[in-house]
């Protein structure tokens, strides 16, 4: 990876740092209002797929922090300690946002279903990228020209177009599921105002996390697309 590239990785890993020290914050913060309801985060996860007609997914405690998540292949909505067990709007946001996924892959939303279709190409290109960068480190490249380095970048253009074109795919899965989440929660009377905008607000700095995911891939996909065409010139 040139120069260019570390700085703009180094940048992103800032400003991800940010974002996620925020959300962090947020969390802290909101998880500290007791629910007027007195639901817990799997209550209202249990709740939610109920409402849904979704009776084949498990709701989960799992061990970290922010580690929530659904898992489509054993539709399982896995929930960390502290949302799981947790009496608060944050935990009732994440919970729902949780159990949205639920609901697209339930409903067999597109987005998803392309997403999903996309993770095996992606850890691929993940694998195959870490090995080029590895052979240009060491200049296996250059080895019985073998590997030249036009080569090595249009298979670096490659995998980054794979990593933005998930990452852009994410976007709307990630804001279809929050829209999902706080709809259903304001009507089914889950919070009131206040937890409702508290809840809305910590959604948002989750969603910033992949937006700003999806930008840094964007942007590291342009740059070695520019220097590429800067070599044929």
């Amino acid at each position: 990876m040139g120069i260019g590239g570390l700085v703009i990785t180094g940048v992103f890993m800032l400003i991800g740092w940010i974002v996620s020290s925020r959300l962090k914050g947020k969390f802290q913060r909101y998880s500290q209002i007791h629910l007027t309801k007195d639901l817990t985060g799997a209550d209202v996860a249990r709740l939610m797929l109920a409402d849904n007609g979704i009776h084949d997914v498990e709701v989960m405690s799992v061990e970290g922090q922010l580690s929530d998540h659904y898992n489509p292949a054993n539709k399982t909505v896995n929930l960390s300690h502290d949302v799981y067990y947790g009496r608060n709007a944050a935990a009732t946001a994440v919970a729902a946002h949780e159990c949205g996924h639920a609901v697209q892959h339930a409903k067999a939303y597109s987005m998803l279903e392309l997403r999903s279709a996309l993770v095996p190409i992606q850890n691929i290109s993940a694998k195959v990228i870490n090995i080029v960068f590895l052979a240009m480190m060491f200049g296996a490249f250059t080895i019985r020209g073998l590997f030249t380095v036009d080569t090595a970048l249009l298979v670096i253009i490659v995998c980054y177009a794979v990593f933005a074109l998930f990452a852009l795919i994410t976007l709307p899965v990630e804001f279809d599921a929050s829209r999902r989440a706080l709809v259903w929660i304001e009507a089914r009377g889950i919070v009131n105002k206040q937890e409702h905008d508290m809840a809305k607000d910590a959604l948002k700095w989750a969603a910033m996390t992949y937006v700003v995911a999806a930008i840094g891939a964007i942007t590291m996909l342009a740059y070695y697309v520019m220097l590429f065409l800067g070599r044929r010139d």
